[in-house]
């Protein structure tokens, strides 16, 4: 989910930049015969794209914090923890890494030109806010919950796996992986619980689905 966002923001941030660029040199723009300065509706255009990156930006912000807030409310789940530290340190990084370069790009596109005002306050405000939510949760608010429908995880992305249709469970490669009825195929990182935790997390799980119905592979 976090890596699609991601996608996303680059595809409308790579536009926003380029215009940003023809703007900042007025440079001619062929098939209108016109250059930058004389292109009319550049707020209109700026705007469009500041609304398309505060769309894509808040979709992410409003699914993490509605996940933090799901996951820690442990009295939910048969079965709660923190997720592993090794994950813990990599979900840290790469939060500072994309948070730092949203700041980054939201401060080329002003610096640019500040018609591109809107565009930079939508990448500057998130990157910002990427970095108060790793100071508020990573602590000790990343964490997965097993309950008897789904099992939630929640840090810098949410995975969420329903129970519903499970039909086999199997690991490869430090992946666990969930295949439902009609040849749906869903995955979850083992590194996510630590080492020590993952018999009785497996416990909980077998427990918590039907065994004549769902199969288990997963001796690692």
């Amino acid at each position: 989910m976090n890596s699609f966002i991601n996608i996303l923001l680059l595809l409308v941030s790579l536009p926003t930049l380029f215009f940003s660029v023809f703007v900042r040199f007025d440079l001619p723009i062929e098939f209108l015969k016109t250059t930058a300065s004389q292109l009319s509706y550049r707020f209109e255009i700026f705007l469009g794209f500041g609304l398309m990156l505060f769309v894509i930006s808040v979709r992410r912000t409003i699914r993490r914090w509605a996940g933090i807030k799901m996951v820690n409310q442990s009295d939910k789940f048969r079965w709660s923890g923190q997720i592993s530290s090794t994950r813990r340190q990599r979900v840290i990084v790469y939060t500072i890494i994309e948070s730092i370069l949203l700041i980054l790009m939201g401060l080329a596109f002003y610096v640019l030109t500040t018609e591109a005002w809107v565009p930079a306050a939508v990448m500057t405000f998130f990157g910002i806010e990427g970095t108060l939510f790793l100071l508020l949760n990573s602590k000790r608010k990343f964490r997965v919950g097993l309950s008897s429908k789904a099992i939630l995880t929640a840090d810098r992305e949410v995975i969420l796996l329903y129970m519903e249709g499970l039909r086999k469970v199997s690991i490869s490669q430090q992946t666990i992986y969930f295949d439902y009825i009609q040849d749906l195929q869903l995955s979850f990182p083992l590194d996510c619980i630590e080492d020590d935790k993952k018999v009785e997390f497996f416990e909980h799980l077998k427990s918590a689905v039907n065994r004549e119905k769902v199969l288990f592979r997963v001796e690692e």
